[in-house]
């Protein structure tokens, strides 16, 4: 099942996604109920998490119309056409942890030097979501304070459905209401102070700072049901720029398992319904190349069984 958010940012619906356009939650449930003859009860929401694995009333319910919708959706009386716009899946979780260095080959084509999983961890940073989060089909913003180096990163997101700490591996993926896609776009160059004087941990935080500018988490466009995801660690990653393919690769080349992350991260901090976690990029970024994002550039990053993120490139 995979669900989406469109409409107005202000009092969006709920809609089941498809390539073929959105069938709206409410329109769905009618024929359904028209259907099986008796009338079904949904949450009024538009909250993708009250019909998600996790604790969501609606799942079940939500899940049975996904199913029936399969046979069923050509002749739905109302369909909402592909081209329209959705918006981000979860429009303000509470925290978004993204990993870096999740995958050899990336951290290889950076320079650096993979060690085995047994003697290392995951590294994990943060972006603020209220001003990071980017809504599908929405441009991203080339600051003018550093417009140079901008880069792409497409990567798996899982969204937490449960709370839970000190959540063992074993038991992770039960925590996951479902998955969608993120572009974590990154500036690579960012040097603030270029009169500065040079500390120890300065590439640190240059690195760090170069996450955060305003747009750089564009997310969505929808978010796959866990229960259709049994295995996050078999789906291919692809990212064109311009029509030409950049990343291509299989979130089982990732160092650390989904199931991983998540119970290291719940460790330290309690995950919360709704919570991001981006598992980190394959290689093919455009700092290998010196290539990298100017307006009027536009990414697509496609996920298997998720879908496909597209995003344009602004100026600020």
């Amino acid at each position: 099942m995979r669900l989406c958010r469109f409409g107005d940012d202000a009092s969006p619906h709920v809609g089941f996604y498809d390539e073929r356009g959105i069938a709206p939650l409410d329109v769905a449930a009618r024929a359904f109920s028209d259907a099986i003859g008796r009338k079904v009860d949904l949450p009024q929401s538009a909250n993708l998490l009250d019909f998600l694995p996790g604790g969501g009333p609606g799942f079940a319910i939500a899940s049975a119309i996904a199913e029936w919708l399969t046979s069923q959706f050509e002749r739905l009386p109302e369909v909402v056409p592909p081209s329209t716009p959705v918006l981000m899946p979860i429009s303000r979780p509470n925290k978004i942890f993204l990993l870096a260095g999740n995958y050899a080959e990336h951290i290889r084509e950076g320079g650096g030097v993979a060690a085995e999983r047994a003697e290392t961890f995951p590294y994990v940073f943060m972006k603020p979501p209220s001003t990071t989060l980017t809504h599908p089909g929405r441009p991203i913003a080339i600051p003018k304070t550093a417009p140079d180096a901008v880069d792409w990163e497409l990567e798996l997101a899982v969204v937490i459905g449960r709370r839970g700490k000190h959540i063992p591996a074993s038991q992770a993926l039960n925590y996951v209401a479902g998955y969608t896609i993120i572009n974590d776009i990154s500036q690579r160059k960012f040097r603030p102070n270029p009169n500065r004087k040079k500390r120890e941990k300065d590439a640190f935080f240059d690195w760090l700072h170069g996450k955060w500018f305003d747009s750089f988490c564009p997310c969505g466009p929808c978010i796959t049901s866990a229960d259709a995801i049994p295995d996050p660690q078999s789906l291919r990653l692809t990212l064109t720029l311009n029509g030409e393919t950049k990343q291509d690769a299989s979130t089982a080349q990732q160092i650390f398992s989904v199931a991983d992350v998540i119970a290291f991260i719940s460790d330290m901090v309690t995950l919360e319904p709704g919570d991001l976690i981006s598992t980190g990029t394959p290689a093919g970024v455009g700092n290998t190349t010196g290539t990298y994002l100017k307006p009027g550039d536009i990414m697509h990053g496609t996920i298997d069984r998720i879908g496909t993120l597209t995003t344009p490139v602004a100026g600020e």
